[in-house]
C-alpha cells in the first residue's frame, strides 16, 4: 500500500468575494507542480458560493463533472436544454464530451452554498454530452458505505464514462470499516467531509484527504462521527 496525505490546510485557496474556493489540485490561478491530479481525478474544488453568486455560462469538453452540494442549493442551466436545482442530498453529473456550455449559481439570495465539484478524465473522448441528477434519500445509509456513482448506467447512483465508483459514508459509531477496491488498476482518494478517521495509522481531520494505491482494500478506523467520500478511480 502506498499513500499520500493531503491536509486541509495545504489546499490552494482563492477568495473572489462571491466565491471562497479550496483547491485540492491545481486550478485557475492556483498551481502546484506536485498537485495536478491523482490518477484520473483532475479537480476537487470545495466551493463556498455567496447568496446570488455563481459562474456565468462557460464551456467544457471531454471531462466527467460531478457536483455534490453539501449545504444549500445550486441552480444549473446548460446548452443541452437542462434547467434544474440541485440540493444538498443530491448528486449531479455532466459528461461534457464533445462540448457543452453551462452556468451555475447559488439558488438562494439568503443562504450560502457549499459544494464539491469534481472532474475526472473520461475513458472515451468526444461522446455526446449528457446530464443527470439523483436524490440520495433512497440509497443513503448510516454506518455503511453507499454507492452514488459507477461506470454502469444500470447500477446504483449516477454513471460516467470512466471505470470509477464513488461511495459516501455517514458513520455515527466508532469502529473499523473495510473498503474493497473495485478494480486492479484503481486507487482510492478519500476526502473526509467531517469528523476524524485513521487510515494506515494516519489521523485525518475534517477536509483532510488521502490518496491510496497498490492495495486491494483499505481499513478505515472511525474515531469520531464522520462523513467521507471515497473515490475509487483508475490510476492511469
Amino acid at each position: 500500500m502506498q499513500t499520500i496525505l493531503y491536509t486541509s490546510e495545504s489546499r490552494g485557496t482563492a477568495n473572489y468575494g462571491w466565491l471562497n474556493a479550496k483547491y485540492s489540485f491545481s486550478f485557475a490561478n492556483y498551481y502546484h507542480p506536485e498537485r495536478v491530479h491523482f490518477g484520473v481525478l483532475r479537480v476537487l474544488n470545495d466551493d463556498m458560493i455567496a447568496p446570488g453568486g455563481g459562474f456565468p455560462e462557460h464551456p467544457h469538453d471531454n471531462m466527467e463533472i460531478i457536483t455534490i452540494p453539501l449545504s444549500g442549493a445550486l441552480a444549473h442551466k446548460d446548452s443541452m436544454g437542462n434547467s434544474s436545482v440541485i440540493n444538498a442530498g443530491e448528486v449531479q453529473v455532466m459528461s461534457a464530451g464533445s462540448g457543452v456550455f453551462h452556468s451555475e449559481f447559488n439558488n438562494s439570495d439568503l443562504e450560502p452554498l457549499n459544494l464539491f465539484q469534481i472532474w475526472l478524465f473520461p475513458n472515451k473522448k468526444n461522446v455526446e454530452p449528457r446530464y443527470d441528477q439523483i436524490s440520495l434519500k433512497d440509497v443513503e445509509r448510516e454506518n455503511e458505505f453507499y454507492q452514488v456513482l459507477s461506470p454502469d448506467k444500470d447500477d446504483q447512483g449516477v454513471w460516467i464514462h470512466q471505470n470509477a465508483w464513488f461511495n459516501l459514508g455517514n458513520f455515527i459509531k466508532p469502529g473499523k470499516q473495510q473498503y474493497e477496491v473495485k478494480a486492479n488498476e484503481n486507487g482510492v482518494y478519500i476526502m473526509l467531509i467531517d469528523g476524524e478517521i485513521k487510515i494506515n495509522n494516519q489521523l485525518l481531520k475534517t477536509r483532510d484527504a488521502i490518496g491510496i494505491w497498490d492495495t486491494e482494500s483499505v481499513e478505515i478506523e472511525i474515531v469520531s462521527p464522520s462523513k467521507l467520500l471515497v473515490m475509487d478511480i483508475p490510476m492511469h
